[in-house]
């Protein structure tokens, strides 16, 4: 037993090191020593004092070292509070507080990290005491100190040397102590999902991650099932982030404006995003859609045409997400565009057999719970840190995120074509990586700048997409004279190298390769030509994730059509802004909510 001012410290640790040091430094302050196993060996052998666990529980070591510390009278004993009651039971049961607890863990990491390394081999370095000790004792920090830690064994010595320990020191370490106890529980919960759960419900192994040679890659959820079912394909890890930045959108959009929405996602950023509005006949041809059957019945369909059709090129080798359960109009479209794979909700029968087919049986197709909402703190680990934020689940919502308009300042109520629209390029937003700013019209994407560090430059990119977008309905787009058998990518290409001016611009080499593709080569647009046409452009909605905080972005947004534009307020040119908005013909809406994305 220990004199009655005699403190008494716990050592049981795994890791070793400095562990003479801080025996030496308890001693000289007249703290007994109780150890276990292998601890108190060392210690014992280097000349030190130091009593087995077993002096106080009055139990062996069992279990080949399994039970060692595992007793009410090492528990009770660092459990105790100050109170009365604390102190009669130890007392009744003649034992004694216990001051520190010195404790580390086996090394589950490592051990599960060896090759091959068997179930029963990583059983075995589950430390079970070790746990109980750290748990117990960081509980009990208001009174007793706890060193999970070598690094930390000289700055508790300094300070025991000094008096005591502090308050804010117990509260440190024992903050410690949980940190380590949950990333060992972490490590044995990763090993066990792996091996007991494997592609099952809860966890799925993926191809690999970012990048081919990063190869341990998995998706996972610690507590129920992965929301969604593998149908057909395998996932990589990029195909999931696609997948479900843009299965929230569509879902967001369908909820928002109660039509199906579609989504057409490359590098975690929608290409395009529309809802089920008809086609005229010229969009049809535009989006390369006017001979599938059924088209004009089909809202996801024409939803899906629309999303694909904003920007081809960016949507060739897409991820496809659609609010609604995927029919045959809406499959034959996929089944004929590249693409990486889709996520819906549900799928007719005759769809899916249609899209199973494609890529030789190797098409991604994921089936999303519709039901599933996740928890509201995400988290991310960047360099080895984790980040931690509240979801972003604020509702974009077309009559309430829309009615304050800045101006004019006697305009009526926004028609409900711009509320539509606004609400499109404004959900989209929210799902796109910032800054962006997005061009909508006729309920779809048809211009989006994504992912540059300038605004301006946001502006101007999904500008020009937008106008883009416009020139391929020009008659002369429409009128292309094709070669036979030319692909529907090269066709995509070709159609952007005319329609965005390149065309008129290009080296021997790249003026035979377009020109390939035609019976006749077409005549491309004069600048007078293409000014002409975009003039004929209007009514376009235009939404920014932060505010404008030049003029700038406003005059590039008046030469591609925009008649309303939405945006945080904040800026020191918030004045000059809708000042500008005003001299154009441009109504300004303050939209509250700035929406970054990363």
């Amino acid at each position: 037993m220990a004199s009655e001012d005699q403190k008494t410290a716990i050592l049981s640790v795994y890791n070793k090191q400095g562990l003479l040091d801080l025996a030496k430094g308890l001693i000289k302050n007249n703290v007994r020593l109780l150890a276990s196993g292998g601890t108190a060996s060392l210690i014992r052998n280097a000349g030190f004092e130091v009593d087995d666990i077993s002096s106080i529980t009055k139990a062996p070591e069992m279990l080949s070292g399994r039970v060692k510390t595992l007793h009410p009278a090492v528990h009770a004993g660092i459990l105790a509070r100050n109170l009365e009651s604390d102190e009669k039971d130890l007392a009744d049961q003649n034992i004694s507080k216990v001051d520190y607890v010195v404790c580390n863990l086996y090394p589950f990491k490592e051990t599960v990290g060896k090759i091959n390394v068997t179930i029963p081999e990583a059983v075995e370095d589950i430390d079970i005491g070790g746990v109980t000790l750290l748990r117990a004792a960081a509980k009990n920090f208001s009174r007793v100190t706890i060193l999970s830690n070598p690094e930390d064994y000289h700055d508790f010595l300094k300070e025991l040397e000094a008096g005591d320990i502090s308050e804010k020191s117990r509260q440190l370490y024992s903050l410690k102590a949980f940190s380590h106890t949950a990333e060992y529980d972490e490590a044995i919960s990763d090993f066990f999902r792996k091996k007991f759960a494997g592609d099952g419900a809860q966890q799925l192994s993926l191809r690999y991650g970012a990048n081919p040679h990063q190869k341990s890659a998995s998706a996972f959820v610690k507590d129920g099932k992965l929301p969604f079912t593998v149908l057909c394909g395998s996932p990589g890890y990029i195909n999931l982030l696609d997948s479900l930045n843009a299965w929230p959108l569509v879902k967001e959009l369908k909820k928002a404006l109660g039509l199906p929405a579609a989504a057409s996602f490359k590098h975690v950023s929608p290409a395009g995003a529309a809802i089920g509005v008809p086609l005229t006949e010229k969009e049809r041809e535009v989006c390369m859609v006017n001979d599938i059957d059924g088209l004009q019945e089909s809202g996801l369909a024409t939803a899906y045409a629309r999303a694909r059709g904003a920007d081809r090129m960016s949507s060739f080798g897409d991820i496809i997400a659609l609010s609604d359960e995927v029919d045959v109009p809406t499959a034959k479209i996929i089944s004929r565009e590249v693409s990486d794979g889709v996520v819906a909700p549900a799928y007719s029968m005759e769809a899916l057999e249609i899209l199973s087919k494609k890529k030789g049986g190797k098409f991604l197709i994921l089936q999303m719970d519709e039901s599933y909402e996740p928890p509201p703190i995400e988290t991310r680990n960047v360099y080895g840190i984790s980040i931690q934020q509240h979801r972003n689940d604020v509702q974009i919502t077309p009559k309430e995120t829309f009615s304050s308009i800045i101006t004019p300042k006697d305009a009526p109520l926004l028609p409900e074509s711009a509320l539509r629209d606004l609400t499109v390029a404004t959900i989209a937003l929210k799902y796109t990586q910032s800054n962006s700013v997005c061009y909508a019209l006729n309920g779809q994407v048809i211009g989006l700048g994504a992912g540059q560090q300038s605004r301006i430059h946001c502006t101007r990119l999904a500008g020009d997409k937008a106008d883009n977008w416009w020139m391929r309905f020009h008659e002369r787009a429409l009128d292309l004279k094709w070669k036979k058998g030319t692909k529907r990518a090269d066709k995509s290409n070709a159609i952007d190298m005319l329609c965005s001016g390149q065309a008129a611009h290009l080296t021997e080499i790249e003026k035979e390769d377009f020109e390939k593709n035609f019976e006749e080569v077409p005549k491309v647009f004069s600048i007078e030509e293409k000014e002409e046409w975009l003039k004929q452009l209007s009514g376009v909605a235009c939404s920014s994730d932060a505010f404008f905080p030049f003029i700038d972005n406003v005059l590039r947004t008046s030469h591609s059509g925009v008649k309303y534009i939405a945006a945080p307020m904040g800026s020191q040119a918030d004045a000059a802004v809708a000042a500008t908005c005003e001299q154009l013909g441009i109504t300004l809406v303050e939209q509250s909510i700035r929406l970054f994305h990363h």
